[in-house]
């Protein structure tokens, strides 16, 4: 059960995300989430099922095929629809058996951008931002808001048509002026329909970073329903809808950290990178406090484990001494896996820890894809000579 000899992980932050997930409460909580269209014989089911945690922060991308019911999801989340079975809590107001009023109050909180424009023809790019502070910043003074809004339109790069109406603007650059206006109040929730779909590559880029920014500096959460592939490295986590229904939930950059320490492993030293970043996909993550028992001697092998933030130490016999202790990025619990046989030791926290662990149906399923991939390739390599 003793660790490989592996390099240890030095060029790894702590994971911003898992931190404000034992941290804070969830931005958007959605437990059972179904809805529907149109009413009797006609009602017609679109979402199904939905439970969706996000917390402050993060970056979520949602995709998957025309009709999914993206938008549907997006539009609840921000109270444009009613919630017609399960619970939807966001910015900790319960979204279910809410008032009008109290819908009205919520999304003031929230900044939408959606593919329509919806820009009023007879006002400025400056004018049509700045109502959307005139809604939400009622105590500033026309001054102020006429002040921040141009300066929002500077950040999406559009400081020189501050006084332009739309018909005066490109489609790109009327999409720029819904997305100014979407964020001018540095909303603690930002709704994005397919925002970068009529931008080219720079300006999409500069929305995604000020996208990026939000989240960083103000803890801002940020949902983007969007088919461009482009920005999907802005992604904490992507969610795929097929026929209404979350299918995926990739923690994204987490899990290309874990992807990278699995990859120095000796255990997985065979395994293509395809596996594992399915692996990675499938471990689960856990904080766990000082002096926590994670496995215990003499024990069947169940899961195994890689750390991949803190310290364990390892013991073993009775009375237990202690053996080894492991960092971030060395791992622990293979030998049983792969031999069948009882854990040979056990293993304790040391500090705070944040460990990643694997099934051990999972496991072997990496390791029988390995012993494949060889078999594979000797195969191949006999029928060239």
């Amino acid at each position: 059960m003793l660790p490989g000899s592996i390099q240890r992980a030095t060029l790894f932050d702590p994971s911003s995300r898992l931190r404000t997930a034992n941290g804070n409460q969830p931005s958007i909580r959605a437990t059972n989430v179904n809805h529907f269209y149109g009413a009797g014989e006609l009602r017609k089911q679109v979402l199904f099922d939905n439970n969706l945690t996000v917390f402050p922060g993060e970056i979520i991308i949602m995709t998957g095929p025309s009709g999914s019911g993206k938008t549907t999801l997006l539009t609840l989340i921000g109270a444009l629809r009613g919630v017609h079975q399960g619970e939807l809590s966001v910015l900790g107001s319960p979204l279910h058996g809410s008032s009008r009023s109290q819908l009205v109050d919520f999304r003031k909180n929230v900044g939408f951008i959606f593919q329509a424009h919806n820009l009023f023809e007879s006002l400025t790019a400056t004018q049509n931002v700045r109502m959307s502070l005139e809604l939400t910043c009622p105590h500033n003074t026309m001054r102020e808001n006429t002040k921040i809004s141009k300066e929002m339109l500077e950040k999406v790069g559009l400081g020189n048509r501050t006084g332009h109406k739309p018909k005066q603007l490109s489609g790109g650059q009327k999409q720029r002026v819904a997305i100014a206006r979407g964020l001018v109040h540095n909303p603690k929730l930002v709704l994005a329909d397919e925002p970068t779909a009529a931008l080219d590559e720079q300006s999409g880029r500069t929305v995604v970073e000020l996208l990026q920014r939000m989240a960083s500096e103000n803890q801002s959460t940020i949902v983007i329903v969007t088919h461009d592939n482009r920005i999907l490295d802005v992604a904490d986590r992507i969610i795929t809808l097929v026929d209404g229904q979350i299918r995926s939930d990739a923690l994204v950059k987490e899990a290309a950290i874990i992807t990278q320490m699995l990859a120095k492993c000796s255990v997985f030293e065979k395994v293509t990178p395809r596996t594992l970043t399915r692996v990675a996909d499938e471990m689960t993550i856990e904080s766990l406090p000082a002096g926590k028992q994670i496995i215990r001697e003499n024990d069947p092998g169940d899961r195994f484990f890689l750390i991949r933030e803190g310290r364990v130490v390892v013991k073993r016999g009775v009375p237990e001494i202690e053996v080894a202790t492991l960092r971030a990025g060395e791992f622990f619990g293979e030998t049983a896996l792969l031999t069948g046989q009882p854990r040979n030791a056990s293993v304790y926290t040391i500090e705070e820890t944040l460990l990643c662990s694997l099934s051990k149906a999972s496991f072997q399923s990496a390791m029988n894809e390995s012993a494949s991939l060889e078999t594979e390739i000797r195969e191949a390599y006999f029928e060239r000579k």
